[in-house]
C-alpha cells in the first residue's frame, strides 16, 4: 500500500438511522398520545418503571433514550445503564452488574433517578426476570427501569404489575412519508414512485424505510420504484397487480405467466403470497365483495405456505381459485 493511499482517509458516513435518530421527544414520529405521556414524565421528572411494547423499528428504544436525555441532561452518561439482548443478561448479570449500578452513587439533577434501560426485554430468561423483580423494589428510591420489548406478554406478571405499560402502534404511511421527505430533501434524488415503494416495502417500520432509502441511494444514486424493489428484493407490486387483473377477467393463462415470472425470479412462496395480500387489500379496481373473497383465499394459502407447502402448485391453485371466483358457471362447463 502506498503512503498516499494510507494518508487519504475515505470519508466515513454514519448509517442514516443513527444520523437522523431523534434526540428529543418532540422529534419522534407517530404514537402521539404515548409520546405526550412521556413528555409529561420528562417535564415533571417523576419517572415510574415503564414497559414500552410494539413492533420493531417504530421508535421504542429511541423514545426511552430521548426521555433519559431530557430527564438527566448532562448527567446522562453517568446516570444511564443500557443492556441489550446482545449482552449477557442471565441471573448473574442482574445480581452483579444491575445491582452494582443501582447501588452506585451518582450526582443527578434534584428529584431525578438513575435509569436502567433493558432493550429486547422479552428475550430475558425467566430466571433473570425473577431476579429482577426484587431488585426493582429494593432500589426504587434511586433507580428506575425502562424495558423495551416486542411482546409484553413475554414479561412475567410480577414485573408487569410494577410498571406502567405503554404500547406503540405501527406507523402510518403519512407519518413515514413526512420523515422520509425530511431526509430526501437533503440532496437525495428521488421521484414519487420511489417514495411510494419505500413506504410499501417498510410496512410501518421506520428503521427499515430509512435503511432501504440509504441502500438505494448508495447503490443507484437515484431513488425510484424499480431501484427500491431491486434493493429490497421483494416482488414488484405492478406485476402482482397485473396478475390480479387477469384473475378478475378469468384469464388463467395470462395470470400464470405473471406468477411464473415471479417464481422464476427466485422469490419465495411466502413473499409472493404476502405481496398478493397487500396489493389486493389496497386495490381500488376490485369491488368490496370480490376483495373479501380474494383475501379469504389468500389467507388460506398463506397458512398452508407457513406450514411448509411453499410450492408452485400451491400458488397456481390460488391463482386458479381467484380466476374461478369471477367466472360464470357457463364459462367453465366441461
Amino acid at each position: 500500500m502506498t503512503s498516499a493511499a494510507v494518508g487519504t482517509d475515505a470519508p466515513y458516513e454514519l448509517p442514516w438511522v443513527e444520523k437522523y435518530r431523534p434526540q428529543v421527544l418532540d422529534d419522534v414520529v407517530g404514537n402521539e398520545e404515548t409520546i405526550d405521556r412521556l413528555k409529561v414524565i420528562a417535564k415533571e421528572g417523576n419517572c415510574p418503571h415503564i414497559i414500552i411494547s410494539g413492533l420493531p423499528g417504530i421508535g421504542k428504544t429511541t423514545s426511552i433514550h430521548c426521555l433519559a436525555h431530557q430527564l438527566l441532561g448532562p448527567a446522562y452518561k453517568e446516570g444511564v445503564l443500557e443492556l441489550n439482548a446482545s449482552d449477557e443478561r442471565g441471573i448473574d448479570v442482574v445480581r452483579s452488574k444491575i445491582k452494582s449500578f443501582a447501588q452506585k452513587k451518582v450526582t443527578l439533577p434534584p428529584g431525578r433517578h438513575k435509569i436502567i434501560i433493558l432493550d429486547e426485554a422479552d428475550s430475558m430468561t425467566a430466571g433473570a426476570q425473577q431476579a429482577l423483580r426484587r431488585t426493582m423494589e429494593i432500589f426504587s428510591n434511586t433507580t428506575r427501569f425502562a424495558l423495551a420489548c416486542n411482546q409484553s406478554n413475554k414479561i412475567i406478571e410480577p414485573i408487569q404489575s410494577r410498571c406502567a405499560i405503554l404500547r406503540f402502534t405501527k406507523l402510518s404511511d403519512a407519518q413515514l412519508m413526512k420523515r422520509l421527505l425530511e431526509i430526501l430533501g437533503l440532496q437525495v434524488q428521488y421521484n414519487e414512485d420511489g417514495l411510494k415503494a419505500l413506504i410499501f416495502t417498510s410496512e410501518g417500520d421506520m428503521r427499515q424505510a430509512i435503511n432501504n432509502l440509504q441502500s438505494t441511494h448508495s447503490g443507484f444514486g437515484f431513488v425510484n420504484g424499480d431501484n427500491v424493489f431491486k434493493v429490497c428484493d421483494q416482488p414488484h407490486p405492478l406485476i402482482v397487480q397485473d396478475l390480479i387483473r387477469y384473475c378478475v377477467k378469468g384469464n388463467i393463462d395470462r395470470a400464470m405467466t405473471q406468477l411464473n415470472k415471479l417464481w422464476d425470479d427466485g422469490y419465495a412462496a411466502v413473499d409472493i403470497v404476502v405481496t398478493v395480500f397487500r396489493v389486493v387489500k389496497s386495490f381500488d379496481e376490485l369491488p368490496e365483495y370480490t376483495k373479501l373473497e380474494y383475501i379469504k383465499e389468500v389467507g388460506f394459502v398463506h397458512m398452508r405456505v407457513l406450514e411448509g407447502v411453499g410450492t408452485l402448485v400451491q400458488l397456481a391453485g390460488l391463482v386458479a381459485r381467484l380466476c374461478k371466483l369471477n367466472m360464470k358457471p357457463a364459462q367453465f362447463k366441461i
